[in-house]
């Protein structure tokens, strides 16, 4: 297959002096490879980490995990939508060429695709999986050795499920009220009446605790994924969490007031709806109802850092910290109520930074340096081949060319040449995001998707992220900005013709549409 030249970068030399002393480590008889704990949660926007300053949620754990690692402050997905971003994520490529664009997908090739968990199963390590995995069907789920799902178990399989757990412990009433019940509820916002030991946040990080005991005995790597439903909708926390956070002085964004009419059709009709779940025309007239979910939001960040910090302490307590790879990141995030949305309103866009610029966190106390932030473009897909450097493992051919690249270089205290942009997609909208500007674009939608094709009532988004930073003037079409635009426009086709698209083809030329 074509290399993606608009990716690759000349950081070699560089990043061969940086990652000297981790070969040391992952080759050779004398050291084990490093364990992986990926900490992961569901829809979190990436400001809302008390770390940032930029919002009052309370996160100690993580403002904890950013002190001792390396932030990525400007990472972004590589689709707004839970199963293809972690799909892409799991293998390294873009969702066209995973052929997972929206939830209901599968990947028409999955052997093709080589998924982490699979490569680092095969290399040795033990794998768990913990929480709500959500993957299409096909990517390997046998390559977990132990798995619990948080879901519907018809949707993610797995070995044990939190919806069996949750029956012989006498809440499943409770937790159906705080996920269908939720939908009576103005932005599906309402406390939980599920005892705090029952929820899936807790029994996610109780098995992951369990699974990481079980390695402390093992002689052999292990590779961690504790994936929280939470802050994700419904938003349901316990009292507890949400007593710490009064509605009545939280403050909302700048841009919650945005005109309706700047909007893509399908957030224009979210914008005005007076019925519950998705009432923002009723929050417009009433900001009490944003604050709540705002509110709420906060405290199901407050209560995932919880249990966070409960698997840190067991992986401390256990002595497996030193050798331990520990990830923060998220699968996509929430407006929080910018533009005056909540959610993520996966149908109606994907350009906005609420929603596709997510939180990055890595942490090796033997090998990273601490405390630094790195402000240049990261994405997801840099997960992937991040992970196989330091774990030393090769992945097979017979697949395809991985658009994202290590970071190894800049985890270890080196440099690496800054990318000039990522790309982000779904079925409906392919986003180019450079250092100030992003062009998003409208994508023709065929088959199922056919209906929604907002290319029709919107031109386009082209935001300056410098000047604009609520993305509220859209500059598309105007001719002071028609270089940076047509420049855009051309790396975007660029993308196009050099990455594969092997999926069932419901994208079409994104640059066809101004």
């Amino acid at each position: 297959m074509k290399r993606r030249t608009f990716l690759k970068v000349s950081g070699a030399a560089m990043a061969g002096a940086a990652s000297s002393r981790l070969k040391a480590v992952t080759a050779g008889p004398r050291k084990r490879r490093p364990n992986v704990l990926f900490l992961f949660s569901d829809q979190h926007h990436a400001d809302v980490m008390g770390w940032t300053g930029r919002c009052p949620v309370k996160t100690p754990h993580l403002d904890r995990l950013a002190r001792e690692g390396v932030r990525f402050t400007r990472a972004y997905c590589p689709d707004g939508i839970c199963v293809p971003s972690r799909a892409s994520m799991f293998t390294g490529l873009h969702p066209r060429t995973t052929g997972v664009l929206y939830n209901s997908d599968r990947p028409p090739h999955p052997e093709r695709l080589h998924p982490l968990h699979s490569l680092l199963r095969a290399s040795g390590y033990r794998t768990g999986c913990f929480g709500k995995r959500h993957f299409p069907r096909g990517l390997n789920e046998a390559d977990w050795d132990d798995s619990c799902t948080t879901i519907n178990p018809k949707l993610d399989p797995s070995r044990e499920n939190y919806w069996e757990w949750i029956k012989q412990r006498g809440q499943y009433d409770s937790h159906q009220r705080d996920f269908k019940g939720s939908h009576k509820a103005s932005l599906m916002a309402q406390i939980s009446q599920t005892s705090p030991e029952n929820r899936t946040t807790a029994y996610a990080a109780d098995r992951s605790i369990d699974f990481l005991r079980q390695a402390a005995r093992a002689d052999q790597p292990f590779f961690c994924w504790t994936s929280f439903i939470y802050p994700h909708q419904p938003y349901t926390p316990l009292e507890r969490w949400a007593r710490l956070y009064d509605p009545d002085r939280i403050e909302l964004p700048g841009n919650v007031n945005e005109p309706v009419g700047n909007l893509p059709q399908r957030m224009r009709e979210w914008r005005t709806r007076t019925k519950p779940p998705w009432n923002c025309g009723s929050a417009a007239q009433d900001h009490a109802i944003y604050r709540r979910y705002v509110a709420y939001y906060y405290a199901l960040m407050s209560e995932v850092d919880h249990h966070i910090g409960r698997v840190l302490s067991a992986l401390d307590s256990l002595g497996l910290a030193e050798n331990s790879i520990v990830i923060y990141s998220s699968d996509h995030g929430d407006f929080v109520a910018g533009h005056g949305m909540v959610e993520k309103c996966a149908v109606g866009h994907n350009v906005y930074e609420d929603t596709l610029r997510v939180p990055l966190i890595w942490r090796w106390p033997r090998e990273f340096v601490r405390d630094q932030s790195h402000n240049g473009l990261t994405e997801l897909l840099d997960v992937y081949p991040t992970l196989l450097e330091l774990t030393g493992i090769t992945r097979p051919g017979g697949g395809y060319d991985l658009p994202g690249r290590s970071l190894v270089p800049l985890l270890t205290g080196g440099r690496l040449p800054e990318k000039p942009y990522v790309v982000s997609e779904n079925w409906s909208q392919v986003t180019v995001i450079g250092k100030r500007y992003k062009l998003g674009r409208w994508i023709e939608p065929l088959g199922k998707y056919a209906q929604w094709n907002w290319g029709k009532t919107h031109p386009g988004m082209l935001f300056d992220r410098l000047r604009d930073p609520l993305e509220v003037t859209n500059l598309i079409g105007r001719s002071e900005t028609r270089d940076i635009e047509e420049e855009l426009g051309k790396q975007l086709l660029q993308w196009e013709k050099t990455t594969p698209d092997d999926g069932k083809r419901t994208v079409a030329d994104a640059t066809r549409k101004a």
